[in-house]
């Protein structure tokens, strides 16, 4: 029976590869979004390698102490999710999850010698993003649902949307009470658009996305991504322009005039597609409307029918005759669409880090190595420090000092924990410059009591952590 599995995180910072997960909550329903079994509300343990981000956690109020004394360690709660949490046949849902809390769960499960993909496909297990069916459902047929505006511009924050529609959300950014909210307007958009909520479902499976996204037999569809003008609900009309990395496709937006960036030399192109944000300031700037759709991702598509009802051409901005003009013109110029092939082909990678627990992305694992990590996966704790794999992936062997480190001190020899204690060390003082103007900065600026609060134990947390020379 599927069910779904709503989720989600409180962070130590924005940055997947190498903040941390603190804490954890979340809620399985049946596919009518009744509850099933009782609710996950836990944290996980601030190991003492990291200073916390101050402007997350004036954000969340978890001190590090607090998952100290009442949370799991990585490695049980790696467990929990995939014993009890990511069970086969699971829908794992969230609200901006795709992008931001998958990848935290991802590096986690790397951390902690897991497979770090399965979790979200293998089994019948899928997953869906809420956000941009949100931002469809206000686009497109936003008829039930009041919808917030803050200063005369349209949000679509959570907790705002529930005060609008009269929904409890008794603490924004608590992940229990962001997940009951989240499931509250789920319900809330499966009762006033069913059509709408029941097709954009079905459209988390990535081969149901290909057959309507496709550069064998391009035609322009509706998508919905926060890469787009907020003014039109980050909804357009767009294009399949080229295949792209890893089987993905490069989309055109079809809201802008392709004639414009025709004679554009491949340099010039380039610096459109890879402005910095300095750059893209400019009163003169153009962006390229080039992005890549990824379809393992559950992009928010459709075909273009949906505007045919409820006026959904106007509620965007567009109609049809600019549609077909700007695609007579792709027509037209056929060399385009290589030269924005060959743009993505080349384009640099993400910076590699020297960071073991952050080169997830570096490559995936042959198949001997999979193996020996399922044997580490598979270690007790008493038998884990006489398990010397002979890893061929030179990322791994440090990894697991990491892991042993974090989750299994006592299974270190004498010369691990040195070298450990050596990262460790390293790793807080290249940290605490940053982190200690933050503290300065919010220390001279909050006058709440609970913030106080939060940065003193922050202060106390860094004095903890410090290595010894530095403490001293």
């Amino acid at each position: 029976m599927q069910t779904f599995f709503f989720y989600d995180l409180e962070t130590s910072g924005l940055d997947g590869r190498n903040d941390r997960i603190m804490q954890f909550a979340g809620q399985r329903t049946d596919m009518d979004l009744r509850p099933i079994d009782q609710p996950y509300n836990v944290f996980v343990r601030l190991n003492d390698d990291v200073l916390p981000s101050p402007d997350a956690l004036m954000v969340t109020g978890i001190t590090p102490q607090q998952t100290v004394s009442d949370g799991y360690s990585e490695a049980e709660f790696a467990r929990l999710l995939l014993d009890e949490v990511f069970t086969p046949d699971t829908i794992v849902v969230g609200f901006n999850n795709i992008r931001f809390d998958d990848e935290f769960i991802r590096h986690l499960l790397w951390r902690n010698f897991c497979d770090p993909y399965e979790w979200c496909w293998k089994d019948g297990r899928s997953r869906w993003d809420l956000l941009d069916v949100v931002r469809m459902t206000r686009a497109l047929r936003p008829d039930g649902i009041k919808w917030p505006v803050v200063d005369g511009v349209a949000t679509n924050r959570l907790e705002l949307i529930t005060k609008e529609n009269g929904i409890d959300h008794y603490k924004a950014h608590d992940a229990m009470s962001d997940v009951e909210a989240l499931i509250a307007v789920t319900q809330l958009i499966k009762t006033t658009q069913p059509q709408l909520y029941n097709y954009l479902l079905t459209m988390r499976d990535k081969n149901k996305v290909k057959q309507l996204v496709s550069v064998d037999v391009p035609k322009p569809f509706v998508y919905t991504s926060g890469r787009y003008d907020s003014q039109y609900h980050k909804t357009t009309v767009a294009y399949p322009l080229a295949p792209g990395k890893n089987g993905n496709v490069i989309v055109y937006d079809l809201r802008h005039d392709p004639a414009m960036f025709m004679d554009l030399s491949p340099d010039q192109l380039r610096k459109k597609l890879y402005a910095t944000w300095e750059e893209r300031q400019a009163d003169d700037f153009v962006s390229l409307p080039v992005k890549e759709l990824q379809y393992n991702r559950a992009p928010t598509v459709a075909p273009l029918g949906v505007l045919e009802q409820d006026a959904g051409w106007q509620k965007i901005g567009l109609d049809q005759p600019t549609i077909e003009k700007h695609l007579q013109t792709l027509a037209k110029n056929r060399d385009f669409a290589d030269k924005i092939q060959a743009l993505f082909e080349n384009r640099d990678e993400f910076k590699k880090s020297p960071n073991p627990e952050a080169q997830l992305h570096d490559g995936f694992l042959g198949d001997q190595d999979r193996m020996r990590v399922q044997v580490v996966a598979d270690t007790n704790a008493e038998q884990l420090a006489d398990i010397h794999p002979d890893f061929n992936d030179k990322r791994l062997s440090p990894l697991l000092l990491h892991y042993k480190a974090r989750s299994y001190p006592k299974s270190l020899t004498k010369d691990e924990a040195e070298e450990w204690e050596k990262w460790r060390a390293a790793k807080i003082i290249q940290a605490l410059p940053a982190f200690m103007k933050s503290l300065n900065r919010l220390a001279a600026t909050q006058t709440d009591d609970a913030k106080q609060f939060i940065l003193q134990e922050l202060h106390l947390w860094a004095e903890s952590i410090l290595p010894s020379d530095v403490s001293d």
